[in-house]
């Protein structure tokens, strides 16, 4: 099963499930997690291939949608799910094919839809990163910069890099995330439709979720609603934290009985 972070106590709201991003792992968002934890009980996962969670050949949206349902049940039930890029298609397709399991669903910057562009050049950039000798977070972003020049982009990837061990090592299954990359930037073209409030909150300043995008998006979430967080791009949550928190506070208040 995945490994995951708890937080809080279990309320009479629901548990809040949340789902990170490609390079990502549940430490990114610990920080809302925490804030989000002061009146309900909130699980972060990492996500197979990523984090501390086992490793595996494939990385499919089947099968990260079931990986989440093994851990909603061992949690006990239905969940509110949030879940942001890669991590919001696992949350679609946990939805859309156990519907069930999940009460109300905020996707963060992403579509169900198929992208054209890839980040196997990140997972070449990071294999390519010599860890030999590394101490300190600060000389692998100078190694890292000769292939990726965005500081905030290496900022993030480093934060998968595990300086503490005996030897310096990503916590991502590179060669596997690399091999199934047009899997994660695509959409297995899952049917059917999840008819449970959902929210699919955008950055304003991204380009993830496009109006081109909306009409497929009501097709399988025929209740979704569409917000954008002003000045923030794809990584909204980190750009925007307080307004992000503050709109899944908004969405994700007490259920209608």
């Amino acid at each position: 099963m995945l490994r995951f972070d708890e937080y809080g106590t279990a309320t009479d709201l629901p548990t809040l499930l949340v789902v990170h991003g490609l390079f990502g792992s549940a430490r990114n968002w610990g920080a809302i997690a925490r804030r989000m934890a002061s009146d309900r009980r909130v699980v972060v996962v990492d996500m197979r291939n990523h984090g501390e969670s086992f490793r595996a050949e494939t990385h499919s949206y089947p099968d990260m949608a079931d990986d989440l349902a093994e851990v909603i049940s061992a949690l006990g039930g239905p969940v509110d799910v949030v879940g942001h890029s890669m991590g919001g298609k696992a949350a679609m397709q946990l939805a859309l094919t156990r519907p069930d399991l999940v009460g109300r669903l905020v996707v963060a910057d992403i579509a169900p839809v198929a992208y054209g562009h890839s980040q196997a050049h990140l997972t070449q950039a990071m294999r390519r990163l010599d860890l030999s000798g590394l101490a300190a977070r600060s000389d692998a972003d100078r190694r890292l910069a000769q292939d990726v020049a965005d500081p905030g982009v290496r900022a993030f990837l480093l934060q998968s890099l595990d300086l503490k061990g005996e030897a310096p090592q990503w916590r991502l299954n590179l060669d596997v995330l690399e091999r199934e990359m047009d899997k994660i930037v695509g959409w297995p073209g899952t049917k059917g439709h999840y008819d449970g409030p959902t929210l699919f909150l955008t950055g304003a300043a991204s380009d993830y979720v496009r109006p081109e995008h909306r009409a497929g998006i009501k097709e399988l979430f025929p209740a979704a609603r569409m917000a954008k967080l002003p000045g923030a791009g794809h990584w909204l949550h980190a750009d925007k934290p307080r307004e992000f928190e503050a709109a899944l506070r908004a969405f994700l208040g007490p259920l209608d009985l």
